[in-house]
């Protein structure tokens, strides 16, 4: 018989810190996407946390977005004007590769394994932007991190398999809005079926842990307003 580990949380602290470690053993980090939090703070996360208590990261904007995306607003300064084309789009910049350094120390000190690369629908298979992910992670330290690619564009099946394949990435993927391409093990993250303000059913749920029965190991992160509700409510349709 095998044995099916799921592991479910939130992309965000949804409650007080304390409530949540209570409720679960694992929280996808978002502050890193928009800008590095103070190593000072990334620290006290990891010590008030439970052990065994698992921290995955989303990784930064000045990685995956170009400085046109509006949420660059929450980034804490401004980038220069001349600069500005030396961000985003995996370009293979001294920029990004400091960017990318920067998240590897925060993954270090909270013990982290996971880092989500999430693209904007920008983000689209052209030529230049596959060359561009190419240089990106041929050329990176991985210190043993588990990288995952969240592509949103209209990215075709058979591109996400073979840069997968290539570049020893994890496809991540809503289970909802398309089918992830197999991978060492499956990782969700729930945007809701409407948007961010959607609540899950419990129709939905159920769909869910049928999902889930396929795969060996995976994760299971809302990222909606009541990730934390839909969240719990998951647990136990699986009886967590």
């Amino acid at each position: 018989m095998r044995v099916v580990m799921v592991k479910v949380g939130c992309c965000g602290f949804a409650v007080a810190r304390e409530r949540y470690y209570e409720n679960f053993e694992v929280l996808e980090i978002q502050k890193t996407f928009y800008q590095f939090p103070r190593l000072g703070t990334v620290l006290k996360w990891r010590e008030e946390a439970p052990k065994g208590f698992e921290f995955t990261l989303k990784a930064p904007q000045l990685i995956t977005h170009l400085p046109s995306s509006p949420t660059y607003r929450k980034l804490g300064y401004l980038i220069p004007e001349k600069e500005k084309a030396n961000y985003g789009f995996f370009k293979p910049t001294d920029a990004v590769f400091e960017a990318w350094e920067k998240t590897q120390k925060i993954a270090q000190l909270l013990e982290a394994k996971i880092v989500i690369f999430q693209m904007p629908p920008s983000f689209q298979p052209t030529v230049e932007n596959k060359r561009n992910m190419k240089k990106f992670f041929r050329k990176i330290k991985r210190q043993g991190l588990r990288l995952l690619w969240e592509p949103r564009g209209k990215w075709e099946g058979k591109d996400i398999k073979s840069l997968c394949s290539e570049l020893g990435l994890v496809h991540c993927v809503d289970p909802f809005k398309a089918e992830a391409i197999p991978g060492e093990f499956a990782y969700f993250r729930l945007h809701g079926m409407s948007g961010y303000r959607y609540r899950y059913t419990d129709r939905d749920l159920r769909k869910l842990r049928v999902k889930c029965k396929e795969k060996k190991e995976i994760y299971c992160m809302f990222n909606n307003i009541y990730m934390f509700e839909d969240a719990s409510r998951f647990k136990k349709v699986m009886g967590k």
